[in-house]
């Protein structure tokens, strides 16, 4: 799926048929997870594999979701956190959304499952780890087909006016001048990123050889999250329109004008 479409469309997926993902498929994931975790080598996460759903899902019925409302599935994926840096917690963002892309150009549906309501000696049972106390999991399988008659709600965004400025935060750009310098479509498509709450907790200043991004400073380790999250897609967005040489790292606390950011990194134009 084309990666604008696919921004501007994605949604969790809230019901799964019962059936297990097929040997094949299986496969795949096995080959994205491994894939994703030679990636993290040598950073405090690693990505796991659930194949034993309905155990999960029973013993965490009416406890893990939102409002203990739990998403049924037949498998589930955790990131397991040995440390929690801010390095690791962008890399877990970035992995993340790369993890739930791949799997949704497999035909699967995914859906976060919040864990805050489960304590830890449960969770100790559920997934055989001491060392594990997950915050979330990501329920993954084939989605039930939705009525089409049915039209589900659309979040509001923020406007490029408002998350995009010209050489420093509360500059204005227009989109004229975005265009002209042919990020256009990179900045308004990236509105679409996910984030917690859809709260869009990031800002982009535009200079002449980068985009600098920030994000603002409240919410702790969901910003960070957030924060690799839209680097994500920011590169995968960047990689269709055959612009920017990638991220670099650099994080720094700003204030401007009494409001505190955290400046994440500059991607490279």
């Amino acid at each position: 799926m084309n990666m604008m479409n696919f921004l501007k469309t994605r949604k969790s997926t809230r019901e799964f048929k019962k059936k297990a993902i097929t040997e094949a498929d299986l496969t795949k994931v096995e080959s994205l997870i491994g894939s994703i975790n030679e990636e993290l080598s040598g950073i405090n996460m690693k990505v796991k594999l659930y194949e034993y759903g309905q155990h999960i899902y029973d013993s965490l019925k009416g406890l893990g979701g939102y409002a203990g409302v739990m998403i049924e599935s037949p498998h589930y994926i955790a990131f397991d956190f040995s440390a929690k840096d801010e390095k690791t917690l962008l890399l877990s963002g970035y992995n993340m959304e790369k993890l739930v892309t791949g799997l949704n150009n497999m035909g699967l549906g995914t859906c976060w499952v919040s864990l805050n309501g489960v304590d830890k000696e449960r969770k100790t049972v559920i997934f055989g780890d001491t060392s594990s106390d997950y915050e979330a999991i990501l329920a993954f399988g084939y989605p039930k087909p939705k009525n089409p008659f049915i039209h589900e709600p659309f979040s509001e965004r923020l406007g490029v006016e408002e998350l995009v400025f010209k050489e420093k935060l509360g500059e204005p750009i227009t989109m004229d001048e975005l265009e002209m310098r042919g990020l256009g479509d990179l900045l308004f498509y990236i509105r679409f990123a996910p984030s917690r709450f859809n709260r869009q907790p990031w800002r982009f200043v535009v200079h002449d050889t980068q985009i600098d991004l920030f994000v603002v400073e409240e919410g702790g380790d969901n910003n960070l999250m957030d924060a690799g999250i839209v680097m994500y897609y920011c590169e995968e967005l960047a990689k269709l329109q055959g612009i920017g040489t990638g991220w670099e790292i650099n994080l720094d606390d700003v204030e401007i004008e009494g409001k505190k950011y955290r400046h994440i990194g500059s991607f490279k134009l």
